[in-house]
C-alpha cells in the first residue's frame, strides 16, 4: 500500500475541516504565455484555492512545465500537483502527481502501462503519488479522445458508481470523474455525482465543464468533496477574483455538509 504523504494528508484534512476543497488546473499550453499561467496559478492560491494542479492532455511538458511549476510553487503557498497527460508531464518541482488509472479506457496503456513507465521516474524525482481512479464522462473532450475512453453516458449514473467502487476496491484513494475540459454539455450531472459519492468511501473529485460558482456548489451539495476548475479561470477577465468566488461558493456548501 502506498503510504499517505504530505499532500494527500493535507487534502484529507481540508476536506474534514471545510467539507470541500478546490483545485485550480493551470494548463500552460492554454495560456497566452508562461508568465500569464504563472500569474493565474499564484492568484488562484491567493484567492483561497487549496491546491494548484498543472498539466493537461497535450503538450504540457519539458521546459515549459518546469518553469511554470517551479514559479508557481515558489510563491503559491499551497501544494502544487501534476495533472499528467502522459509520462512526460513530470517535473521535480511539483509536490505531487495525480497517479491516475483511466478506469474506462479501451486501451490498456492508459489503465496500467503508462503508470508502469512513469512509476520509476516518480520515485526517482521524489514526487508524491496520489493514487487516483479516473473516469471520463460524456462528452469527454480532449482527454476522452486521447485516452480512448469508453465514455460513461450522462444518463447512466450507475455505471459511474460501479466504476468508482471498482477503483476503490483496486486500491485508489481518490476517484476523479471528469466530463472533459470546457465540456459542451456542462459538468458531470448531479445525479451521477450523488451516485458516485454514495457508492464510495474515499474523496470524490469532480471536474470538467464547471463554469460558475453555483455549478460548483451544486456538485458539492450532491456529495462530492473536491472540485477542480480550469477553463473558468482561463476565460475569466480577472482569474483571481473569479477563483475567490468559487472558493466562497464551495466552502459555504461544504459547511452545510459538516
Amino acid at each position: 500500500m502506498v503510504a499517505i504523504g504530505k499532500t494527500e494528508r493535507y487534502i484529507n484534512e481540508a476536506i474534514h475541516r471545510d467539507g470541500a476543497v478546490l483545485s485550480v488546473l493551470i494548463d500552460p499550453v492554454d495560456w497566452p504565455s508562461p508568465d500569464a499561467a504563472i500569474k493565474a496559478g499564484i492568484g488562484a492560491a491567493e484567492a483561497g484555492a487549496d491546491l494548484i494542479a498543472i498539466g493537461g492532455s497535450m503538450g504540457a511538458q519539458g521546459e515549459l512545465l518546469d518553469i511554470v511549476t517551479k514559479s508557481i510553487k515558489e510563491k503559491a503557498g499551497v501544494p502544487v500537483a501534476l495533472f499528467p497527460g502522459n509520462i512526460a508531464t513530470l517535473t521535480r518541482y511539483a509536490d505531487a502527481v495525480y497517479f491516475m488509472s483511466l478506469l474506462n479506457s479501451r486501451n490498456p496503456y492508459w489503465i496500467s502501462q503508462a503508470q508502469t513507465l512513469a512509476a520509476p521516474i516518480v520515485k526517482r524525482l521524489g514526487i508524491e503519488p496520489l493514487p487516483m481512479g479516473y473516469i471520463v464522462v460524456e462528452p469527454g473532450g480532449t482527454v476522452g479522445w486521447v485516452g480512448d475512453a469508453n465514455l460513461v453516458p450522462r444518463n447512466k449514473p450507475g455505471i459511474a458508481a460501479a466504476l468508482a467502487l471498482a477503483g476503490q476496491y483496486l486500491g485508489c484513494r481518490i476517484i476523479y470523474t471528469d466530463a472533459g475540459s470546457a465540456s459542451s454539455l456542462g459538468p458531470v450531472p448531479v445525479d451521477m455525482v450523488r451516485a458516485v459519492s454514495k457508492a464510495i468511501d474515499i474523496p470524490d473529485l469532480v471536474g470538467g465543464g464547471i463554469r460558475t460558482p453555483k455549478e460548483a456548489a451544486d456538485v458539492i451539495g450532491a456529495g462530492a468533496q473536491w472540485i477542480q476548475v480550469g477553463t473558468a479561470a482561463e476565460k475569466a477577465k480577472e482569474p483571481k477574483k473569479a477563483m475567490a468566488e468559487f472558493v466562497k461558493a464551495i466552502k459555504e456548501e461544504g459547511k452545510k455538509k459538516r
